[in-house]
């Protein structure tokens, strides 16, 4: 059964800038630029897209916002969070073009794992896979929250290797990580993908990044590439003209 938005614990939020509504917990973990980021860094060439861990759908509904030929699989593994993935899908008429599945990632095309997304049927495969070790952070107390934001040792190959799955042959997989995972993100990518482009994301122009955003090619061999970073904002504090443009104005990133 769909959640409420009259309920208390629920909000209804826009964002870039106005053209996609979402309703999410007012508590919790809630959308931000990771998922907008992510949405905006993927080809516009893909019409067969999979969200991995959606969440209320922000990352895969953006993008659809973005790339009207498109349609998209919504994979969540909490069902409260899969009925607002729906509630929002129809919220912003996009119910024709989504199917939300409420589903263990790690389950993805296996003889034993839900029929849709099928095996091999997917061009894009969206991803932002949670990203603290739980043996080196506490874990949140809100289920939520640590869902969203904790994994073990193994978790991100295990993501990697759902999105193998999913996509068809030269099907395109992006996603976004902080950069200390630099490391493990390549070992999981070696030998299922190639062509690999990272972008950072720096908050300022003077600071280190705190995002990488990641695509590669399923079956490719080229060698990795570093594109020039986003910076969000310049030094006094203000949106720069390219994050507007990305996070307000609903524009894609760096199209190859």
């Amino acid at each position: 059964m769909a959640l409420d938005a009259a309920t208390p614990s629920i909000t209804t939020d826009s964002v870039l800038g106005g053209s996609l509504t979402l309703r999410q917990p007012k508590a919790g973990h809630r959308v931000g630029h990771d998922a907008l980021l992510l949405a905006a860094f993927a080809p516009a060439d893909r019409r067969r897209m999979v969200d991995l861990g959606t969440g209320v759908g922000s990352c895969g509904l953006a993008f659809l916002t973005r790339v009207p030929q498109a349609s998209g699989v919504l994979v969540e593994i909490a069902p409260e969070l899969a009925d607002l993935a729906r509630d929002n899908a129809a919220l912003n008429d996009l119910s024709a073009r989504v199917e939300v599945v409420t589903a263990d990632v790690t389950r993805l095309g296996r003889l034993s794992g839900p029929d849709v997304p099928q095996a091999g049927a997917a061009d894009l495969v969206l991803t932002n896979p949670p990203f603290n070790d739980t043996a080196q952070h506490r874990v949140s107390p809100d289920a939520a929250r640590a869902r969203a934001h904790m994994a073990d040792g193994t978790l991100l190959e295990e993501w990697v290797r759902a999105a193998d799955r999913c996509l068809a042959a030269r099907g395109v997989i992006c996603l976004i990580h902080r950069p200390q995972a630099l490391a493990d993100l390549l070992a999981a990518l070696d030998g299922r993908f190639g062509a690999v482009e990272i972008l950072p994301v720096h908050p300022r122009p003077d600071r280190p990044a705190v995002r990488l955003l990641v695509r590669a090619v399923k079956g490719r061999r080229t060698p990795p590439a570093l594109l020039p970073g986003l910076i969000l904002t310049d030094a006094d504090g203000n949106p720069t003209a390219a994050a507007d443009a990305v996070l307000r104005q609903g524009g894609g990133l760096v199209q190859t």
